[in-house]
């Protein structure tokens, strides 16, 4: 295990969480033998943040189309997902008769601001690379 240190105190606090969340969750399902709305949202939660993550991390594979273009898709293939997931829930359980309009909600408004500041970072990332390797060619020179 890391030694946690200040640049990974939040993500140590964030992955402990959501370990002692989705266990508490499962554990509740098991000792209970019911499998509850809360828990299938919760568990429905981290399933899409898995997902998303993972979608947004393979952006370095598109190099070659436009950017807009790969924020665009990406946006479109996480929500159609979700929508797909919703729908096939509906096949199994009641569904509110607002369910897709508010998991659409619950999904783009997070998703905008986490796809910005992770975008904002990979364009701060490449930029300070960017001069980093300038400098060091002005030096060879």
């Amino acid at each position: 295990m890391k030694i946690i240190d200040k640049k990974t105190f939040i993500p140590t606090v964030c992955v402990v969480y959501t370990i002692l969340s989705m266990s508490k969750i499962i554990l509740e399902a098991i000792i209970q033998n019911e499998f509850g709305n809360y828990q299938s949202n919760l568990l429905m939660m981290i399933f899409v943040s898995f997902i998303a993550t993972l979608v947004l991390s393979q952006h370095y594979r598109l190099q070659q189309i436009p950017l807009p273009l790969v924020i665009i898709g990406q946006y479109l293939v996480l929500i159609g997902g979700v929508l797909l997931i919703i729908w096939i829930s509906g096949l199994y359980t009641d569904l509110h008769p607002n369910a897709y309009r508010d998991m659409f909600l619950s999904f783009t408004i997070p998703y905008i601001i986490g796809a910005a500041i992770y975008y904002l970072n990979v364009f701060w990332e490449v930029k300070n690379a960017n001069q980093m390797l300038k400098n060091i060619k002005m030096k060879g020179d």
